[in-house]
């Protein structure tokens, strides 16, 4: 449990709208971030009466913002209309909390809105990267937050700036540790895709404060999740710096429904743990600087973490130790942290052939099509050869599948010449990212319905979107069909056992898994 506060930013045009969105915000934040740069239409008397009357009865506090859109704001603002704005607006008799930039404050306004507002935020933000030079920027604000009335280092210090990969966010969250020391309340927040990880444990560390938006459409800053995603998936309140720190490293992680999974599960079984998504780039750098024990630059309870695409081949340099089963497909997509080593496994394999064999039965003497030669593609391989199916290959890059040749003594087929029907298989996968909702892939197919013909089974690996275009083309000539939720709830709760000992709730990871899906 930590201190830290959730704070729901609301943006609309006109008052009506601005005000409906306070009052369900105000049902789930602790705070509610005003961002008069959005309004166009304010009513004045009519909103403050009404803003007052929120407060009250929600017991919330209320911030105001109004940025330029240079700084995030939604319209272009002069100087001059946010001196106005700040000065002259009456919008503070309604209001608890300010937000400004430096800029503003250094315009001779600091003691003005100490005078008039219970508490300041100081506020420097970068939309393209963490900039080199942020100790500087921490010092320039966190100076200027003395309350001059009280003479109490009493404001508050926010810096939100780009992450471009999962390290960047790194020399924010450790200037917590200074800030800390120095008592000096903070708000670090890394934006975008590979800083959301910051965002959900910076309140366990210390962070003042973390944002949210209401709901997925009304964002307002790169990377905000929702506040019901925070509470409830996350339970980012519920954490402090014991908390087990479990994970998804992937090069997007925008779609998966991993962290619905796996979060699930550790609240079924009351553990002080949380699975965070790291969209990382660089996996060298990242496990360095972040997860390797005896090298990684922040002091946190990291236990391990799933790992696919690009990643599941190339994390085996990194590793201490690697199962046979990870071993023999040439692959590991789970990763445990025992002491300080790191220990690699592959559930993949397991994952994906229980929904085939329960779906189709005895495998052995099948013929199987299995289109891709990745991480994916191999477990599959290897977990039907084991099960003494007859596999065929199906690749866009025959020097890529090579190393299935020698693994595994495969037939391969090049995609680019197969225009036969796949009617001489029983059961067809794809284990490539065509049907992916992300990556502009959502309307790629392995196959068409009339290659599809009389084949007996098709097992989409794809799980986002819930149903692909593969498995609608499958339906077209009645061929059943296996999406690719089944295969990652398997594979997570072999996960779950690796990393916990316990035995996964299948049943509750599967409906968390669907309720994202289906949202």
């Amino acid at each position: 449990m930590n201190n830290g506060k959730i704070c729901v930013s609301v943006c609309a045009e006109n008052a009506n709208e601005f005000l409906e969105k306070i009052e369900q915000a105000a049902k789930i934040a602790d705070v509610v971030e005003l961002r008069f740069d959005c309004l166009k239409q304010t009513e004045p008397e009519i909103l403050f009466k009404e803003l007052k009357r929120i407060r009250q009865n929600n017991q919330i506090e209320l911030l105001v913002t109004f940025r330029p859109k240079e700084q995030g704001g939604k319209r272009d603002l002069s100087f001059d209309e946010r001196i106005y704005f700040w000065r002259d607006s009456h919008i503070y008799e309604f209001v608890d909390w300010g937000d400004v930039e430096l800029e503003i404050k250094k315009h001779d306004l600091d003691g003005y809105l100490n005078a008039i507002y219970n508490r300041v935020i100081y506020s420097a933000h970068d939309f393209f990267n963490v900039p080199a030079n942020l100790e500087l920027i921490y010092e320039e604000l966190s100076l200027e937050s003395v309350n001059k009335n009280t003479n109490k280092q009493s404001n508050v210090v926010k810096i939100a700036a780009q992450a471009n990969d999962a390290t960047d966010g790194l020399s924010l969250f450790k200037l917590m540790e200074r800030a800390k020391a120095e008592k000096q309340e903070l708000i670090p927040i890394a934006m975008g895709e590979s800083g959301v990880w910051t965002r959900i444990l910076g309140l366990s560390r210390g962070a003042f404060m973390t944002f949210a938006a209401f709901d997925k459409e009304s964002a307002t800053a790169p990377g905000q999740l929702t506040a019901r995603e925070m509470i409830d998936v996350y339970r980012v309140k519920e954490l402090d710096e014991t908390s087990e720190i479990y994970g998804l490293v992937a090069e997007s992680v925008a779609y998966s429904v991993s962290p619905q999974l796996h979060n699930a599960a550790f609240k079924f079984h009351k553990m002080n743990a949380v699975y965070v998504p790291f969209a990382v780039k660089n996996l060298e750098e990242f496990i360095r600087r972040m997860v390797n024990p005896k090298t990684r630059e922040i002091d946190w309870n990291f236990r391990g973490f799933s790992i696919t695409i690009p990643h599941k081949i190339e994390i085996m340099k990194y590793l201490d130790f690697v199962d046979e089963t990870a071993r023999k497909i040439g692959a590991v997509n789970t990763v445990k942290i025992e002491g300080d080593k790191l220990l690699g496994f592959n559930t993949d394999a397991d994952g994906f052939i229980e929904p085939l064999e329960n779906a189709y039965g005895d495998l052995s003497g099948a013929r199987v099509a299995v289109f891709g030669a990745g991480g994916a593609a191999r477990a599959c391989v290897y977990a039907l050869q084991r099960e003494n199916a007859n596999v065929t290959v199906f690749v866009r890059n025959s020097e890529k599948a090579k190393s299935l040749v020698v693994d595994f003594g495969v037939e391969i087929q090049d995609l680019q010449s197969q225009i036969e029907p796949l009617e001489n298989f029983d059961v067809v996968v794809n284990a490539t990212p065509l049907g992916m909702k992300k990556g502009g892939l959502e309307n790629e197919t392995a196959a068409t319905a009339e290659q599809l013909k009389g084949v007996g089974l098709v097992y989409d690996l794809v799980y986002n979107p819930f149903e692909t275009r593969l498995m609608r083309e499958a339906s077209l000539v009645f061929a059943p069909t296996i999406g690719g939720l089944a295969m990652l709830v398997a594979q997570a709760a072999a996960q779950q056992k690796i990393w916990t000992g316990k035995d996964a709730p299948v049943k509750e990871m599967s409906a968390a898994a669907l309720g994202k899906l289906q949202s």
